[in-house]
């Protein structure tokens, strides 16, 4: 299989929201990982996947404008990715919220339709009414008017969803948006995501370290090691053959009677991956 690409439709075809060609990403005097070629469709749940340092978050910043590829093209709707594109959604690995940040839920939510727009505008009030209705699409509007400071991890993990869906994006980036949960609000979380991505035709693209929990409600996997990228369906990623190419080394997939993943063989080179 080709490592890069093993999706069955051509990459750069019209319905395509998200393409890559012959990508290679990194800096200056470093290559994070080169020719990736992907191409995502509306309405698909991917998982970026990969150990630590193995360019997870580069492909965000690519996609977010944030970094521009060293060779090769990746494109948004068939144009290169611009910082602040409003078709983006997106929710960052870490916020900063303490016990004493008292903004309420509702007016985070808001800051992501209407930026900094405090105080009088002629707008507020349907953007308040934007930020119901995001709060209510992921089943947080009793959150309202509670300030972030009380709030649960998973309840804030909920805020942030909201707020970067308030702008009804195209495209919705989470960058390990499960990390320190519990497995019952980790369960919650990638029921929304996956509900957000069935009804409202987002694609996600979201960065995870266990595969397990997400499999039940994936279309793609974009798995990123060794200096390489190699895409497609669980089914055709998630093998030994596969896996063995991307890594260079003999790798085992396994998987238990209910379809969990174990991946042995790749703990001398980068940690396992369950």
């Amino acid at each position: 299989m080709n490592i890069t690409v093993s999706k069955s439709r051509t990459v750069g075809v019209q319905s395509d929201l998200i393409t890559a060609e012959n990508l290679t990403a990194g800096y200056p005097r470093k290559t994070v990982w080169q020719n990736a070629n992907f191409a995502f469709g509306r309405g698909e749940f991917v998982a970026v996947i990969g150990p630590n340092g193995a360019g997870k978050t580069t492909l965000f910043r690519l996609l977010l404008g944030l970094q521009q590829p060293i060779s090769g093209s990746i494109k948004i709707f068939g144009s290169p990715p611009k910082r602040g594109n409003p078709q983006i959604g997106y929710v960052p690995q870490r916020h900063i919220v303490d016990s004493e940040t008292n903004i309420e839920s509702l007016e985070l939510v808001r800051l992501g339709l209407s930026g900094k727009k405090w105080g009088f505008n002629p707008f507020v009030h349907r953007d308040r009414e934007a930020a119901f209705a995001a709060l209510e699409s992921v089943g947080a509007t009793e959150l309202a008017h509670r300030p972030l400071g009380v709030l649960s991890g998973g309840e804030l993990q909920r805020i942030f969803l909201a707020e970067a869906l308030v702008s009804k994006p195209d495209i919705l980036l989470l960058d390990e948006p499960l990390s320190n949960l519990d497995l019952r609000r980790e369960t919650d979380m990638l029921h929304l995501v996956n509900d957000v991505v069935r009804t409202q035709g987002v694609t996600a693209l979201l960065i995870a370290h266990n595969i397990n929990p997400l499999l039940p409600h994936l279309d793609e996997v974009v798995y990123v090691a060794n200096g390489k990228i190699a895409t497609g369906k669980p089914s055709e990623v998630l093998t030994s053959e596969s896996l063995t190419a991307l890594y260079g080394v003999q790798v085992e997939v396994l998987r238990d009677p209910h379809g969990n993943v174990a991946i042995i063989g790749i703990e001398e080179h980068h940690g396992a991956l369950a």
